[in-house]
């Protein structure tokens, strides 16, 4: 029997590798994500993706990160002291009483029972939208903006030349400004006005019947002059320090919604998981997701996505000279081969919406390149096989 096996030709299989290796180099070989050392080299010169601020997560990092403030109330919203006086509104109904040291004058007749505090009461009226109530012989009296101590002393100053030693008293009668909201997951959803006793937070959601939810899914939102923070029920209740006084027009929304974060790469676990508390750190966070893979991960290459508010970017060290909004896209770095790495990484809490991402080891990537080689090899020797035999 003749053998007709012919050894594949050395420039097929020249052309074979040099194929492979420039298909590694164009990052054709299946991946979970960005190599580890791309990462670190922030993608220089690449215009494909957004831009990033890489930063190593080291003791300092950790500190910034784990001192809670930029996103709590009390960190948010700088004035904590209650209202010193609610003013008058647009569309609060206001009642003005006069009164006349004697009769005779202009708003007590002559002919009137004599007794010391003769007054006379103007019936209610509702502030207009210019912000003016109007009083007989005074004219329109500006009211918005003012507190009834004001706005008495303008109608008595308006009537001191015409009445007899008029002295004025204004109160609001129905405030329809100045109020509060109460709305989403509570038990009464409520709009009550403010007083100046001064209401604090946990005070508003007691007006409202209380969230419906438990402590660890319930979150409190306060919206407040285009600023808006939120804070879960739970921290709200052991930090006394974010229950802040309430502001007039200050609207409170309490939603029930499980924090969640995302994990990808070379973890047990791809998806995303859900907060089984209010508060989580990285350390439970990489549990939570399985762990790292002992048979793919780089430990020295786990990073971190969030967009940080600029005040901790700054704290951090980010460069801030790339952006100019409000939140900037940081990669926080964590190498766990270091083993002071996993105490680092309890300290960093994790927020709402963050990205964990593990990238794969070297090793795991020239596994995969030469298994590449491999399958093309074979393929060469078959199909060089079987036209031998062809022929």
């Amino acid at each position: 029997m003749t053998n007709n096996w012919r050894h594949p030709r050395p420039g097929r299989l020249v052309a074979v590798l040099g194929f492979a290796l420039l298909a590694g180099g164009c990052y054709v070989l299946p991946a979970a994500g960005p190599n580890g050392a791309y990462v670190k080299s922030e993608a220089v010169g690449d215009q494909s993706g957004l831009p990033y601020d890489l930063i190593e997560l080291n003791a300092h990092v950790a500190a910034v990160l784990s001192t809670r403030g930029s996103g709590t109330f009390a960190g948010t919203f700088k004035d904590r002291r209650p209202p010193s006086e609610i003013p008058i509104g647009i569309g609060d109904v206001v009642s003005v009483t006069i009164f006349e040291a004697q009769q005779g004058g202009l708003f007590i007749p002559a002919e009137a029972s004599v007794r010391p505090g003769n007054f006379v009461t103007i019936p209610d009226q509702v502030v207009d939208r210019s912000g003016f109530i109007s009083v007989p012989y005074a004219g329109r009296i500006p009211a918005a903006n003012r507190g009834p101590a004001e706005v008495q002393g303008i109608i008595e100053a308006r009537l001191r030349d015409r009445a007899i030693d008029p002295q004025v008293v204004v109160a609001v009668t129905n405030q329809r400004s100045s109020q509060v909201s109460v709305l989403g997951e509570v038990n009464s959803p409520i709009k009550y006005p403010l007083t100046s006793a001064g209401d604090r937070i946990l005070d508003a959601l007691a007006r409202a019947g209380g969230p419906k939810g438990q402590d660890y899914d319930t979150w409190i939102t306060l919206q407040r002059g285009g600023r808006e923070a939120s804070v879960g029920y739970g921290t709200l209740i052991k930090e006394p320090s974010n229950n802040i006084y309430i502001q007039p027009e200050d609207t409170l929304i309490v939603s029930r919604q499980a924090p969640a974060f995302m994990a990808f790469g070379a973890s047990g676990a791809n998806g995303q998981f859900k907060f089984d508390k209010e508060q989580m750190n990285l350390a439970e966070g990489m549990a939570m997701a399985g762990g790292l893979l002992d048979d793919r991960a780089e430990p020295s290459y786990v990073f971190l996505y969030r967009l940080e508010s600029r005040e901790v970017a700054e704290r951090i060290g980010a460069d801030l000279t790339k952006w100019q909004t409000n939140q900037v896209p940081v990669i926080y770095s964590l190498n766990l081969r270091n083993p002071g790495g996993f105490f680092l990484a309890r300290k960093v809490p994790l927020r709402d919406k963050d990205i964990i991402y593990v990238a794969n080891a070297e090793g795991v990537e020239w596994a995969k390149f030469l298994q590449f080689v491999r399958l093309h090899i074979t393929t060469v020797l078959e199909a060089d096989a079987i036209k031998t035999v062809g022929q």
